[in-house]
């Protein structure tokens, strides 16, 4: 877990971070209005990751305390060596000087003595160990930045500034009720955390230690950049639209915080393994009439407006020699003029572009009309400021809502079972049944998917409990084959008479061999209907349904059938309901009783944006197993470079470390969602 790759192999298997080492002294920027914009989001928990201004949260519990201290003067970089050269500044690429185009982070000279050698480590807890050198931080010029990829020795041990916001830690909360501030370079990231979906770099950990701030991100540095798109022949012209647009949305996510000179860096400017736009990380702003400084990479007095976001679109075609085509430049020679003026406009303008590019057979036109004007029957729509309605974002208010008709492009699964630590057999059963089509054209990628994802935890014994949940996923697969014909999903009729099939093909079974009490068998069901970017769950009993998404984290979606939920439900306080000794037991399960005593929950819901189900039996989600450890064996498995297989290998295994108690099984889905620019649907989206 400590080495950057595998000593047998050599493939890569460290977690690797982007680190951004700063000297601030009288820094002097513009001043963003965090308290305000924190404040504005207090009615919203869920799109904020982190307090800004005062953190009294602190770690959870399996975080050693002595290991950590908190940010600010707290967490200390280790002391300088001596040796060593210092790292090469990162190779840029070349570009003609453009007035509002500063050049991008300082870089080292390589005369200047190092003391941070490679393979030492950028904290004193002995965490972070550099990949690179690192100069020596005294002689540091004042408002200056470097950038060093470090190796994460601790990768399963909760970042410091993770820890604070999950309010698990109470001794430290409740030892020192005084606010820790952030360092200033860390709060937009922090700030912008509900939008790492749109580009923004996830912020890891960040610590200051006098004038030194130091702030850890998502390595982006290998990853490809606009520029090398844009040159590329194959790129269509709809494509390159599509990313002006979504620059314009970036523009008024950035603007509040002082951040818009990250979309001016075409070195920052990248695409992440979907080809979305991305950003390498995040630059502020310093007010006008003050001093540059290498730290800010901006003129002084600096004007952003979108004339200078024009000037940027001019330089990509330049470096990239690419030709500007008939509308495009009309559109950029009248921002130049200032014949365009907002941002509105500007949109509505790339808008109408793509519209004029759209093959001659579509015929769907693009809805764009304000949020006041939306009809409440209207299909689901994407606002400009997402859902978290972030108010401290005027911009993103007073722009357009769009019609965001979402494709599916990419569908994945992987199911394993386990007979766990303590059992002698498994009961546990698991059935996907996949239908998948694929049109791929030079500027289409189109995928057709019905999918059905099933899961039982059977009971009843050795040749009960087995037979039970491999009938029940036999029963509902044999239903839906006959009964899913169209190109849309069953209806909750169809769903509920799937489920009430295989309770009769259960319940039929006991009554024929004259089961009774406890010998009756019977099963849990969880299952997952997906066509396209529509989906179903339907479930009886306590298996369970989870989603994993980059902006809402770990979700479930079932409540299971148990004494302690009823209790609740009729409004018992959880911890009275939990505290009985029938709490845990089923309220419903499949066979034991007749179709009268079942009633399914099934609920329809759309997937708007990259997710991971999870379909778990109880030997993997007790004793909140996955709440507590989502984030380090869940949310990696969103990216398309991450093995399923090799993930829910990993889930067992820590299952049977965590719980053992039972048997495990898991079924991961991974569906990958984008906007239908090259579709029928004629939208341009971010």
């Amino acid at each position: 877990m400590n080495a950057q790759t595998c000593h047998n192999c050599g493939a890569e298997c460290g977690t690797i971070w982007w680190a951004i080492i700063a000297k601030v002294e009288n820094f002097v920027i513009g001043e963003a209005d965090f308290d305000n914009i924190e404040k504005q989001r207090q009615d919203e928990p869920e799109s904020s990751l982190f307090a800004l201004d005062g953190i009294h949260e602190a770690c959870p519990e399996n975080v050693d305390s002595e290991s950590i201290s908190p940010v600010g003067d707290g967490k200390q970089l280790l002391q300088p060596e001596s040796g060593g050269q210092v790292m090469k500044p990162e190779e840029e690429l070349e570009s003609e000087n453009v007035p509002t185009l500063p050049t991008p982070p300082v870089s080292v000279s390589t005369s200047a003595s190092s003391s941070f050698p490679e393979g030492s480590y950028l904290d004193l807890q002995q965490r972070y160990k550099l990949l690179e050198l690192l100069p020596n931080l005294e002689e540091m010029p004042a408002n200056t930045q470097w950038c060093v990829r470090v190796l994460d020795c601790q990768p399963y041990q909760i970042s410091l500034l993770e820890a604070m916001a999950t309010n698990q830690y109470q001794e430290l909360a409740t030892s020192s009720q005084s606010a820790v501030s952030l360092p200033y370079l860390a709060k937009a990231y922090v700030a912008l955390q509900p939008y790492t979906n749109q580009g923004i770099p996830p912020i890891h950990d960040a610590w200051q230690q006098g004038d030194i701030q130091v702030v850890l991100l998502e390595d982006r540095d290998r990853w490809l950049y606009l520029l090398d798109l844009w040159r590329d022949d194959k790129t269509s012209s709809l494509q390159l639209v599509n990313y002006l647009y979504q620059m314009t949305r970036l523009w008024a996510l950035l603007e509040p915080f002082n951040c818009r000179q990250s979309l001016l860096e075409l070195p920052n400017l990248r695409l992440d393994e979907d080809q979305a736009l991305a950003l390498q990380m995040l630059y502020v702003e310093p007010l006008k009439n003050t001093p540059a400084t290498p730290l800010t990479n901006t003129t002084s007095g600096e004007d952003f407006s979108i004339q200078t976001l024009g000037r940027v679109w001019q330089k990509l075609f330049k470096e990239s020699q690419r030709t500007q085509f008939g509308s495009l430049l009309e559109l950029l020679g009248d921002l130049e003029i200032g014949n365009i003026q907002t941002l509105l406009e500007l949109q509505s303008r790339l808008q109408a572009i793509a519209s004029e590019l759209q093959t001659p057979s579509s015929t769907n036109k693009p809805n764009m009309t304000s949020a006041a004007n939306q009809d409440h029957d209207s299909p689901p729509i994407l606002q400009l400021n997402e859902q978290e309605e972030d108010t401290a974002t005027k911009l993103i208010d007073d722009l357009p809502t769009v019609v965001l008709p979402m494709q599916l492009i990419s569908l994945e699964h992987a199911g394993l079972t386990d007979v766990g630590r303590q059992r002698h057999h498994n009961e546990d059963y698991f059935g996907i049944d996949t239908k998948i089509a694929k049109l791929e054209l030079p500027n289409t990628r189109n995928l057709q998917a019905r999918a059905l994802y099933i899961l039982c935890d059977g009971m009843g014994g050795h040749a009960g409990g087995e037979v039970a949940s491999a009938l029940a996923v036999n029963t509902v697969r044999q239903y839906f084959k006959t009964n899913w014909i169209a190109s849309e999903l069953p209806t909750e009729d169809q769903i509920r008479e799937a489920i009430r099939q295989a309770n009769q093909a259960i319940y039929d079974v006991n009554q024929q061999d004259a089961r009774s009490g406890i010998g009756r068998m019977g099963t849990t069901l969880i299952m997952l209907l997906i066509q396209n970017t529509q989906a179903a769950v339907a479930h009886v009993g306590d298996s369970r349904l989870y989603c994993v998404t980059r902006k809402r984290g770990l979700e479930q979606l079932t409540v299971d059938h148990e004494v302690g939920q009823r209790e609740i439900s009729r409004g018992v306080e959880p911890n009275v309901a939990y505290a009985r000794p029938d709490a845990y037991q089923l309220t419903q399960a499949l066979g034991p009783r007749d179709e009268n005593f079942i009633i399914p929950d099934v609920k329809f819901f759309e997937i708007s944006e990259d997710s991971l189900f999870v379909l778990a039996s109880d030997g993997l989600s007790d004793n909140d197993l996955l709440e507590t450890n989502w984030q380090n064996h869940l949310l990696p498995l969103l990216s398309s470079g991450v093995n399923l297989e090799d993930g829910i290998r990993d889930l067992i295994n820590v299952a049977n470390d965590y719980n053992g108690h039972d048997n495990i099984t898991v079924v991961l889905v991974r569906a990958k969602v984008r906007p239908a620019l090259e579709s029928q649907k004629e939208i341009v989206t971010g």
